[in-house]
């Protein structure tokens, strides 16, 4: 084609040459495909963008896993490290009896449950041995009339299921380390990263928003403040609901007369906190516990409270309680929680929630450009309440 020839309007070479398209070639494509394009590829950009951070996570886990779990022991000591700090006590001091205060009272959990332990072992391992015993007997001359060889193979089969299970939970709860060395030093990290946020998170967080360009400096602090005060919730809630269990579990094997009651139920306020393994070991305990001391009913009706506590716990308190604190929808709650275990374990469910809250709580703030309005948080409820607060723009 010579250039004193006439030129085909709406030719493709047009609309490269021009960079546009024609609007014969726009309206050829249905506009709700064009639509359904533009979000199609903003989505698959952010979904690579979401699945390069979770790879860079699960690449630095000896690092993130240390920072997250310091900044959730951060928002529970929060509400007792700043009622200290209003009545005018110095800061390093309200660290120091916080911290303190906090490990005395796992402390003398675990002391209780120890000791009662203690008091009753003794009359428990014998109980055990007889219950044992019975129990082969049982299978011996009761209507299943098994053999001795059969009974030997069962226990072996069940011994190397909880093996598997048992090493599978474990590699799961030592998510943040291979070895002890690795486990002993993700605690010295995350009991560093704790003193610094309590001694000088606002000096921390001053520097972290200096990374952000000037503009945003004001919208990244805002809404990194609403996620905060939405984290200490998450806390105290999650502290709720694991005294609820350790009182429905502890006050049922109390009313049936399982031994150890008070260890079964401290055993359960702090397996609580420990997604899908605490509640696993601390009700089979119970139920353990319930089999060889008394007896297959009361062994049943222990599962029942420890089934009906765990369902309350997972269907109703966890969505509505959880879901109010955090402003996330139940059923967010309850997938949220299932996505982080299925990508990062125990970790993943344990960070699960708080993130999801977070994240949902800074993205409401910035898509109603809250910072605008002027409303500022309570600086008590800040971890950085030292950070000035960014100056109301001008119209």
């Amino acid at each position: 084609m010579t250039d004193s020839e006439p030129k085909p309007r709406g030719s493709f070479f047009d609309a490269v040459r021009s960079r546009t398209v024609s609007p014969e070639a726009t309206d050829s494509v249905p506009r709700g495909l064009r639509v359904a394009t533009a979000f199609a590829w903003r989505l698959l950009v952010i979904a690579a963008a979401v699945g390069v951070v979770i790879w860079l996570v699960i690449q630095l886990k000896m690092l993130v896993i240390p920072l997250m779990v310091a900044i959730l022991i951060s928002a529970l000591v929060w509400p007792a490290f700043t009622w200290l700090l209003r009545r005018g006590v110095p800061r390093w001091l309200s660290i120091v009896i916080a911290l303190i205060g906090t490990a005395a009272v796992v402390s003398g959990l675990f002391w209780l449950a120890v000791w009662q332990i203690t008091l009753q072992w003794g009359s428990v391992r014998d109980r055990t041995v007889d219950g044992v015993t019975q129990f082969r007997q049982y299978l011996l001359d009761g209507p299943l009339h098994l053999t001795t060889q059969q009974i030997d193979d069962f226990l072996g089969q069940a011994f190397s299921l909880l093996q598997d299970q048992g090493q599978a939970l474990w590699s799961g709860a030592l998510a943040i380390g291979s070895t002890v060395g690795h486990v002993g030093t993700g605690a010295l990290l995350t009991l560093f990263i704790l003193l610094c946020i309590l001694a000088d998170g606002g000096g921390i967080w001053r520097w972290t928003t200096k990374l952000f360009p000037a503009q945003a400096r004001a919208a990244v602090d805002g809404a990194a403040r609403a996620g905060w005060v939405t984290v200490v919730n998450y806390a105290r809630t999650q502290l709720l609901v694991a005294t609820i269990d350790a009182v429905g579990i502890g006050l049922g094997a109390f009313l049936l007369g399982v031994p150890l009651a008070i260890p079964v139920g401290v055993l359960v306020f702090l397996g609580s906190f420990v997604p899908l393994v605490g509640a696993v070991l601390t009700g089979a305990l119970a139920v353990f516990l319930a089999l060889v001391y008394n007896g297959l009913w009361i062994a049943l009706w222990m599962l029942a409270v420890v089934l009906a506590v765990q369902q309350i716990e997972g269907h109703i308190l966890q969505p509505l309680l959880m879901g109010s604190a955090v402003k996330v929808h139940p059923l967010a709650v309850v997938l949220v929680v299932a996505g982080g275990a299925m990508i990062g374990g125990i970790p993943g469910a344990l960070f699960a929630v708080p993130l999801a809250a977070f994240v949902n709580v800074a993205g409401v703030y910035l898509s109603h450009r809250t910072w605008e309005t002027g409303q500022a948080l309570a600086p008590s409820d800040l971890i950085w309440s030292t950070v000035p607060r960014p100056r109301r723009r001008r119209e």
